[in-house]
């Protein structure tokens, strides 16, 4: 094979942009597992139940809980299996979650609906695309990664109206099965014939690169400027980095779970109304997406630990701004800066994996990571609600919530790029002989 024919043809199209597109598909599709996909619904299990709010509360924490606690299997089969098949597997099963949900005549069923909607939702459908795009993309991982989210954004916007709509329309039981066949003759047969593992698959490379021989045998060939190392789960593990990181992946999901679910009874204690909580609410999200955009851009030039450490910096500020806050004009504020950080931490938390542990092994890793978020983001409201309670106010707990941002600050910049050769030094000798 010469040098010629392997150099990439000029103005080549890139397949990785098509697995970018049904990437974003399945995050959008992930929302009848999503927590603003579900709550549609809730008023009528909890009709369903006589009124017990509890009940239902306490079943969706429980099943939620414990899918964020299961989600390392899926990170394994994702590694072992690939994505499509996984992608096909979760989205069949979250359309079976759907009619399940339909069919709900005890506390039983309800618990294993949410559990599946939850686990092959909200864990499963995300785990995936953000497994897959970093397999196509190392040098343009990161605007690749913001061209994904607009999955999640568009997911979150479409699916709290929609589930309305058709629950007025119709009922919720046919609301449920609605979901259900779009998801089955929609996304399945896209995952099936577009779905791509990865870039040698098809006899590329990832970002389109370059290729060239290595080691002067023609036949064997890599990506010119491709230095990543790829790590297990277990040497991972044996890394500071890898620790730091897991702790600050899990912070941003705690810290704005926690403000999101008791956002209108801060506000009310500060004298504000629903109105401009609602407001604040849509403001965060229309901030987050441009900026979300443009920090994929930002963090293909700067460390993205780094980014990470300034942001929780950002998120102390916010707290701060929720603290003081007494008039609209703070809380228009407080809002642009939430969505602000908002939309740089969706990319970083995603992004940080295969910069740091490489392609290979990437669906363990971030099936652990994803295991602490949702953990994360069902523990989130229990401080501020238990405050709330024994002391009529958010502002001890917010106080005392500080402390992790300014942890995460910490961990963040501690958290530099782990050199496999610093912790595996007999594995790199008997690669160099």
């Amino acid at each position: 094979m010469s040098m010629t024919s392997v150099k990439r043809a000029s103005g080549q199209f890139f397949y990785g942009w098509v697995i970018v597109m049904v990437s974003a598909l399945g995050v959008f599709f992930s929302g009848p597992g999503q927590t603003y996909g579900i709550s549609a619904f809730v008023g009528s299990f909890v009709e369903q139940f006589n009124g017990n709010d509890t009940l239902v509360s306490g079943i969706y924490s429980a099943a939620t809980l414990l899918s964020g606690s299961l989600l390392f299997l899926m990170g394994r089969s994702v590694d072992r299996f690939g994505q499509r098949t996984i992608a096909i597997v979760a989205a069949a099963l979250l359309g079976v979650a759907c009619i399940l949900s339909s069919l709900v005549a005890n506390p039983v069923m309800l618990f294993i609906a949410f559990f599946m909607l939850r686990y092959f939702g909200q864990g499963s459908m995300m785990l995936v695309p953000n497994t897959l795009v970093p397999q196509w993309f190392i040098k343009k991982r990161g605007r690749a990664m913001s061209f994904l989210a607009i999955g999640t954004f568009v997911s979150s916007a479409t699916f709290p109206p929609l589930n309305a709509w058709l629950i007025n329309t119709y009922s919720a039981e046919h609301a449920w099965q609605i979901l259900a066949v779009f998801i089955w003759i929609v996304f399945i047969p896209l995952a099936i014939f577009l779905i791509k593992n990865k870039p040698e698959d098809i006899g590329k490379l990832p970002d389109n690169a370059e290729q060239r021989p290595v080691s002067g045998d023609q036949n064997n060939i890599s990506a010119a400027g491709d230095d990543e190392e790829d790590w297990t789960l277990q040497e991972a593990r044996k890394t500071r980095a890898f620790w730091f990181i897991l702790f600050c992946v899990s912070l941003p999901a705690m810290i704005n779970t926690a403000i999101t679910f008791h956002l209108f009874r801060i506000f009310e204690m500060h004298d504000l109304s629903a109105g401009t909580a609602s407001l604040v609410l849509s403001l965060m999200a229309t901030i987050g997406f441009p900026v979300t955009l443009v920090a994929g851009f930002v963090l293909e030039r700067i460390a993205v630990n780094k980014v990470i450490g300034l942001s929780f910096i950002g998120q102390l500020v916010f707290l701060v701004l929720l603290l003081f806050m007494h008039s609209f004009l703070s809380a228009i504020l407080f809002g642009v800066l939430w969505g602000i950080m908002n939309g740089f931490e969706r990319i970083t938390v995603n992004l940080i994996w295969p910069d740091y542990f490489g392609r290979k092994h990437l669906g363990s890793i971030r099936g652990m990571a994803q295991t602490f978020t949702v953990i994360g983001s069902a523990v989130g409201p229990l401080p501020l609600g238990f405050a709330f309670e024994q002391f009529n106010s958010f502002n001890g707990a917010i106080i005392a919530m500080m402390i992790f941002p300014f942890l995460g600050v910490l961990a963040a910049f501690s958290a530099s790029k782990p050199n496999k050769a610093d912790y595996f030094p007999e594995d790199s000798n008997r690669l160099s002989t």
